[in-house]
This record gives C-alpha cells, structure tokens and sequence, in this order.
C-alpha cells in the first residue's frame, strides 16, 4: 500500500494501527502474521474471481440490479466479501492472541482488560463477527447509507460464521462498558480500515457503493453463502501466507495471490451463459426424438413467463427424466442457471440418475460429465463415481469421508477458542469447493433430502442456499415424501421461489392437494407473502404438464397442457389374495404360524404362476415379512432363482445386489425361455428401480405407492415371455377381507402408511375378474383415494374409515407441527425483510448428515452401525470378510472399504441400545470411522442388543432372534 498517501490521507497514528492490526496469528496463516487488512483484500480478490469464474449469470444480473446497474454489481460483491472480518478492528478481537495483542497496544490502541473480560464472560459469542454486525450499522449509517440498505448488510457480516444474530444480539455487553467495541482512538480507526480497503479495491467511496434496491432474503442468504466462500478460500494458508508489512499489502498483490489460489483449486461453473437449445437437440442429447409427453414438456418450458414452478405428471416408464433435462436445458438458457441438482427419493435411487445425468451432459458438451457430483453418505460405494474420483486423482473424498460436504462438523459456529481466539476451518479448500464436492459444484445428483437440509434452521445453511441459487432444480418422485418431510420441501419451495430458481417436479403419481400446496409454496415464495392461495388448474389429461409463475404485476400465470402417452394402455390383472392376518393379542407363535402359512401361500402361486419361467418382483411392506418369504421361497426354488434385496444388508453388499438385480430384470439382458427368477424386495424396489418383471406380488399400500409397484411389470417392450404371463398379473396381499366389516390390515402396514389410506386403497381394488388400465386410470384411482368423501367405502365400513380419517388428519397435524420446530423461517416470518434473527432460538439440529437426516425424516428410522466381528477370547478384531484387524480395530488403508462397507442400519426398535455402541478404540481420530458405532458379533456372527440378539448373515442380512 502506499504509505505516504495512507498518511497524508489519514495520519501517521491511523497508518500506524493498520500496520499491526492482525487478522490471522503466525499460527493460523503460514508462520507470518497476516494482517487485518492483507485478509480484507485477498477475500475481496476472491470475490472477484467467483463473480467472473463462478457464479450464474442469474446471480450476477440480481446483484447489478441491487448495486443500480449493469456492471456495478461486481463491485459491492467484492466489497461484501472483504468487509465480513471488519469486526477484528476490535479489542474483542485482538485481544485475544498476546504477541498481537501486545503490537496492538503498543501502537496506542488501548482497552481495559478486566472490563473485556467482563463483557466476554457475560456473552460469550460476541466475537468479531458480532462486532462486525455492529460496526456496520454504525458506519455505514454515518456514510449516508438508507437505513434500509444497511439493515441487510450488516446481518451478512454478523452472520459470515454460519448464523444469524438479531438485532439486540449484536449490542456490545453493557459489562463491557465499551471495551469489547472499542473508544476512543478505536472509532477512527475502525472508519480508516473501512475506508482504506474500499479505496484499495479501487471502489469509490462508501457512498458510491450503496445499492438502489434491498435484495430479496434469498438472494441476501445465497450472497451470505458466497460471502463464507471467499473468506474460506482466502484463509487457506498454502496460498494466502500472512503478511505483516504493510507496503507489501496492495488490491494487486491480493488479486495476485487470489489468482494462484483459484488456479490451484481448479474450481469450475457449469454452463456459463447456455445459448437456447434449437428444435434438434433433444435427439442430439437422447438419441431419438421426442415423444409427445417429452416435446409437451419442453413446449412447457419455452411458454413460461418467468423463472416458476413446472409439475409433469406422467406414467413409469414415460421418460420424464429425458423431459426434465431437456427442460431444464431451456430454463437454465432463458434464465441464466449454470448447473442444475437432482434430487431423487434414495440413495439407491440417485446412483442411477448420476449415470444419465452424466450421459445427458456429456452430450451437451463432453467436458461437461466431469463436472458431475454425486452427493450422498454412501456415495463411496458407487463404483462409478470411485472411478471418477481416480481419474481425477480427489483422494480428499476418501481421506473426508464424503458425508458433511462442508466440513462443518467438528465446530460450525468456529466458537473453539485457542490462542487467536477462534478455530478456523482446517479442511483444504478444494475438499468443500472442488469441481466434484457438495451442492456448491455446479451439476448435483443426490437424495432429496439435500434439498430439504437448506430448508432447516442449521448453521451455515447459507452455504446450501448458495449451491442450490443459479441452478436448475429437478425433483424426481416427489410424491414420495410425506407430511413430515412435504413441510421442509414447502420452505425450500418457499426460498428457491424468492430466489428465481426455476424448478420442475416429476411424479407418476400426485396427490391433487399434494399439487396446490407444491404451488402455493413456491409462488407464496416468489412473490414475498407469508400465504398465496391460487387455484391450481389440473391438466386435462394423463400425461400432464402445469407450470406457474409470477408476471410483470406480481400475478400467478399458469400453463396446462396434456398429451397422449408413449405406449398404449396396459390392461393389469389385478387379484386380490387374502392373508390372515394376526390379532393384536395373537401369541408369538400364533404371528410365526401364520407368516409360514401366508409365505406358504405365495410359493404355490409362484411355483403355478412361473411354472414355464418367468421373473416375478414380489415387495413386502417390512424387512421381516420380505426374510421371512426369502427363507420359504429358497428352500422352494433354491438359491440361483430368488433374490433378497432391503435396507438391513450392509451398504456394501446391497449395492452389489442391487446392480445385480438391475442387469438381471433389465432391459438388455435377455430372458432364457424356462428360466425362473423371483426377486423379494421392500420399499427399495418401488420407485426408479428400473426392473421388467412378468408378475407382481404386493402387500396393501396407498394407490399412488401401489401403481409405482404396477410400474415394475411389463415395463420394456421387446422383452420375451412365457404365455401364460403376457397380460401383467398383480396380486395384492399383506391384508384380511372380512364379511360385512372393514378389512384387517397387518400391524407393520398400519405402522408406516397409517389405516386412513389402506382403507380407501382396499376400497378401491377392482373386483374380482376385473382390472385397471395403466395408466389411463391412474389418476382417477389416486384423486379418488385421496379424496376426503366417504362414498367411496363400502357402507359398512364407513364409520371406521371416518374414524381412521380422523385419526390420520390428528398424526398428520402433530407431525407437520413437529417438523416446524426445526425449519429455518417459523410460521408468520417469511414477509421478513432481512436475515437479521434468522437463526432464532440457535440452531436446532446436528450439522452431520445423521443430525440432518433425522431433522428432514422424523427422527430417522435408526442408526447405522459397523459391523465386526471378534472370537470369544477377545482376540483382534477382523471384518465380516474376515480380514484381520488389530486389538483396537485399527484399519490398513486397503481395508478402509471393506470396514465401512460393513455398515447396516438397524431397525428402529433398537435405537435405543444402539445409541450405546461406541467406535473402536483405534478409530478415533479416524476421518471415516471415528463417529461410527461398532457392533461387535461373535464368531457365529450373533452379537447381544438390549434385551434382542441380532444375526447377520449375507444373504439374509441382519435379522433379530
């Protein structure tokens, strides 16, 4: 910087405060002090380098509109970026390291320490960032700044370590009698540092930087996000070694070292500035053209008036994925997206959306494949993204585990005090901001839940805001989430509609409240309200497209269209076959009699249905029942013809078996005449599991989640099948018709889909000799299952399907209240101007992805263990492939995977138990392993929980005695 200038300009006693006001102790930046202002610049380089590097052209248009103008929004972005670590020019601040402290006060800056002391004690989170929050509402209010312009600044400043205080938070401690602050020599000291980076940056003054127009909290949330960006990028010591001379800090030496950084880290957009794809380029991306579904879609997509909310309702098999990507394809070009994310319902089923995802863009532009995360906890086991990984040589997402994308788990709100007074984050900055890590990467595939984490009241959620903003949100089987979950999918609806993020939502089924909720979620968002009610037209037809947005005026403009579907209705057989089922005072081994009986039953008709082969997809509604068939149909058929596949297997050996399952019921592994195959699967099979199987067997579920089922059967043309299977055959059990009363259903469907929806579901069945066409009736049979009349029950059952009726609307009040305990905007705020308060009460839930997952889905179903196994004399431990390990479980490098592959889930029954497991002794410390719980089984593989013994068995998988 020049010197003489600062001096003239300032005074030799304010120049002399900025050449020891520290920002980072030797210990934190290289070795070498680094000064407060050598950090402001690099961060605001930074910036500058994400403006032009990284962020979409949605954002950078929304930023010059807030800075008054093209060109113009650069500028306060940098400047945004590099004021965040303004509140350091404190005693609260450089008090806290001694040598700094000591050139501090030598330099005149002076503070009383027993009263800094005293204020620290009295607030313990008044910190620099806090100090920061107060600094600006001061200063920029002495520059002129409108009140409502510096309302949202300062937030961003107070919040940059990943909350937001409120107002009252950010006032000094009265015990600090101004000593935390600063008096004195400190406030024109605090002006000069404020003034002298703004004029280093080249930007004017404080007053030329006001902007004209208050940015929406979305926006203001995604700027916060990229704020903690640059600031993380900028502390990482490899590239931004501390200096502590003053001459040698300069806007250019920052931009300079910003540059090296930014090379290193290889950090990559997506599209850029998409041009709009012409008529052809869906057959250039898919290999084919459009089906009429597909080009109505599309059609869709150019007719919007604005970045909105598009829903495509169309049967399995359809290709609404190819629909929504060359959708998406013409969202993101009208309205300057540079990636999109995908969220699917499982992990299972994100790991084949990553593969088309990839195929998809590698069409667009080869280079673009590359770009592609895949964002789950399991997404190690993927061996298409481990290849990825090694191509790319991105050996940190083994060393990190790949499951907090943003390393934020150890201290998120950097409240770990040391000598400099706060931790600063240690992970490398390419491991959270590589070209393939987290939702800040710029093509995303994961599980939804991804999504609803940006919704919940955590720390550093600004950071998912900021990875979710200039994206093109697609969200496949929506229908799957349920009044829990659809309360975080309504608040993200909420933020990405304020946003501008074009969203579109595939389902095969939708519930039509499902519909108008999605809607006025999304438009209550883009146009600011706390509540928007519409009426949500229905396309008049099956497959259907519906699209909203806002006008000019702040109206809701919607678009319908329907078109014929791709493949002529399916006429399904569909047969009821009754079960008994087990009273609730039935004795152990009257349940066990019965299982056997009802498991008896489906092997005779499989052993009848398949007698000329076939391939048979038969889904339980609980791990139990689906071991229980496993266990009768094996000893019927041997082991070559049946399959297991549920969430009790290890995460290792299910996706072994799912790829397995895949390639055996898909569509290009031919069908031997005479060959049988009978897969038995849970809930994992029923959505975006791209099996073709002959014959369906059931238990009762809703109409929308049975249909998904249906969409297993016959679902590719060209496949070969015996005679007797060429009309798909459904056969619906798990339930008990009973003579002039309602139906009995089994304990664990009650359980998860509640009896409300099982009595219309079994009110809805066919009779007898008759059937459904699909999809033609599908969304009558959805609509009229959900529906709230009674006319569709039987008069016998009425009044108890009034009472289930009331008894579900009772669960799902108490769970949607539940759920509001933890989403990031209460009831009655979201007509908030700025983010001050936004983390009211804290932070509610874990920043891991266990803490996370347990917000978003009702507490999580369980825990995951490791499983281990060790003999009786209490020798070393070895894996369940029985790999030695040592006495403490200590893990070599090439059986990392085999030991976290051991990982199962277990059933919600032994939550409790399990939450005593504790890791090994040798895995702590360990990146992957030291927060794992081990579950250590004898050498018969048998291992004691509570008051229940659990097997674990490789082609049963872990089963309770």
């Amino acid at each position: 910087m020049d010197l003489a200038r600062l001096q003239e300009r300032y005074g030799s006693s304010a120049v002399g405060a900025l050449g020891v006001l520290w920002g980072k102790s030797r210990e934190r930046a290289g070795g070498t002090t680094s000064l407060l202002m050598g950090h402001l610049l690099d961060t605001a380089a930074v910036g500058e380098l994400l403006w032009d590097g990284l962020l979409a052209p949605s954002t950078r248009s929304a930023v010059d509109v807030v800075a008054g103008g093209p060109g113009r929004g650069r500028g306060l972005f940098a400047w945004l970026c590099g004021i965040h670590d303004w509140g350091k020019a404190t005693p609260a601040h450089q008090r806290l390291w001694p040598e700094g402290a000591q050139a501090v006060q030598a330099s005149g800056l002076a503070w009383v320490e027993a009263a800094a002391v005293a204020g620290a004690r009295k607030q313990r989170r008044w910190r620099h960032d806090w100090a920061g929050g107060l600094l600006a509402r001061e200063l920029l209010d002495s520059a002129g700044w409108a009140a409502e312009q510096v309302d949202w600044v300062w937030p961003l400043v107070a919040g940059h370590h990943g909350a937001f205080p409120s107002l009252r938070d950010v006032q000094e401690p009265n015990t600090a009698k101004g000593q935390l602050r600063g008096r004195g020599a400190w406030r024109e000291v605090q002006q000069v540092v404020l003034d002298a980076f703004t004029h280093e940056m080249g930007l004017g003054s404080l007053g030329d930087l006001q902007p004209v127009v208050v940015p929406s909290r979305a926006l203001q949330l995604q700027l916060s996000g990229l704020v903690v960006m640059a600031d993380w990028i900028a502390s990482d010591e490899r590239f931004f070694t501390g200096i502590d001379d003053l001459r040698q800090v300069s806007g250019d030496a920052s931009r300079g070292r910003a540059a090296a950084a930014w090379a290193a880290l290889g950090l990559e957009r997506g599209w850029g500035a998409l041009p709009l794809p012409g008529p052809e380029a869906f057959g250039d991306r898919f290999g084919y053209g459009p089906r009429p579904s597909q080009a109505m879609v599309v059609a869709a997509a150019r007719a919007m008036g604005g970045p909105g909310l598009m829903v495509v309702e169309a049967p399995m098999g359809e290709g609404k994925t190819e629909a929504a990507q060359a959708a998406a394809e013409v969202l993101a070009g009208r309205f300057g997206a540079d990636g999109v994310f995908v969220g699917m319902p499982t992990q299972a089923t994100s790991d084949p959306m990553f593969t088309r995802t990839r195929r998809w863009l590698e069409a667009i532009e080869p280079d673009l494949a590359s770009r592609v995360v895949l964002l789950h906890g399991k997404r190690a086991f993927n061996q298409e993204w481990k290849a990825l990984l090694e191509n790319a040589g991105a050996g940190a997402d083994q060393a990190f585990g790949g499951v907090d994308e943003f390393g934020m788990d150890e201290d998120p709100y950097g409240l770990v005090h040391d000598g400099c007074g706060e931790a600063e984050r240690k992970a490398p900055a390419e491991w959270f901001l590589g070209p393939k890590r987290g939702l800040l990467a710029p093509f995303v595939v994961g599980t939804v839940d991804q999504l609803l984490y940006a919704a919940t009241r955590t720390r550093h959620v600004m950071l998912r805001m900021a990875g979710l903003a200039g994206k093109v949100v697609v969200l496949d089987e929506v229908h799957a989430c349920d009044v829990y979950m659809s309360q975080f999918l309504a608040e993200a609806l909420r933020w990405l509609g304020q946003a501008g993020v074009p969203v579109i939502v595939l389902s095969a089924t939708l519930a039509p409240a499902q519909r108008q909720t999605l809607f006025e979620s999304y438009l209550a968002g883009a146009a600011s309200k706390e509540e928007l009610r519409v009426q949500v037209p229905a396309p008049e037809g099956y497959p259907g497209v519906t699209a909203a947005w806002l006008s000019a005026s702040g109206e809701a403009r919607f678009h319908t269209d329907a078109s014929s579907g791709w493949r002529p209705d399916l006429p399904v057989n569909v047969r009821v076959m009754a079960e008994t089922v087990p009273g609730a005072r039935s004795s152990r081994e009257e349940r066990q009699r019965l299982q056997i009986e009802a498991d008896s039953g489906v092997g005779a008709l499989l052993a009848d249905e398949l007698a000329d082969g076939g391939t048979a997809l038969v889904i339980r509604n609980s791990v139990a029942r689906a071991q229980s068939l496993y266990e009768e149909l094996r000893s019927r058929f041997g082991d070559g013809e049946v399959r297991l596949l549920h969430g009790r297997l290890t995460v290792a050996r299910r996706a072994d078996l799912t790829e397995e399952c895949l390639r055996l019921l898909g569509p290009r592994t031919p069908r031997l005449p005479g060959r049988r195959l009978i897969l038995v699967a849970t809930q994992l099979a029923e959505q975006s599991f791209d099996v073709d199987a002959d014959l369906l067997v059931t238990d009762l579920a809703p109409a929308d989640l049975l249909l998904q089922r249906i969409g297993r059967l016959h679902r590719h043309e060209g496949t070969v099948r015996p005679a007797g299977l060429r009309t798909p055959k459904v056969f619906v059990t798990g339930f008990q018709p009973r003579q002039d009363r309602e139906p009995a259903f089994l304990f664990a469907s009650e359980m998860i889909y509640g009896r409300h929806l099982l009595l219309r579901t079994a009110a809805a069945l066919p009779s007898e000799g008759q059937g459904w066409s699909v999809p033609q009736n599908v969304p009558d049979l959805v609509n009229r299952v959900y529906d709230s009349g009674v006319s569709l029950l039987p008069a016998t059952w009425r009044e108890a399907g009034v009472a289930a009726a009331r008894e579900q609307d009772d669960r799902d009040r108490a769970r949607a209240e539940n759920a509001r305990k933890f989403v990031l905007t209460p009831h009655g705020e979201h007509e908030r101007r700025t983010l001050a308060g936004l983390h009211y009460g804290g932070s509610t839930t874990g920043a891991d992805e266990e803490g996370l997952q347990a917000a978003v889905r009702d507490g999580d179903e369980s825990v995951e263990v490791v499983l281990v196994v060790q003999d009786e004399s209490g020798g070393i431990f070895r894996t369940l492939a029985g790999r030695a390990l040592s006495v403490n479980g200590d893990v070599a490098p090439d059986l990392l995977e085999q030991v976290v592959g051991s990982t199962v889930r277990l059933p919600a029954t032994l939550t409790g138990p399990a939450l005593q497991l504790k890791p090994l002794p040798g895995w702590h410390g360990h990146p992957w392993l030291r927060r794992s719980r081990a579950l250590v089984l004898d050498a018969a593989r048998r291992a004691r929980l509570g008051e229940v013994t659990v097997s674990y068995d490789d082609q049963f998988g872990l089963r309770q005695r």
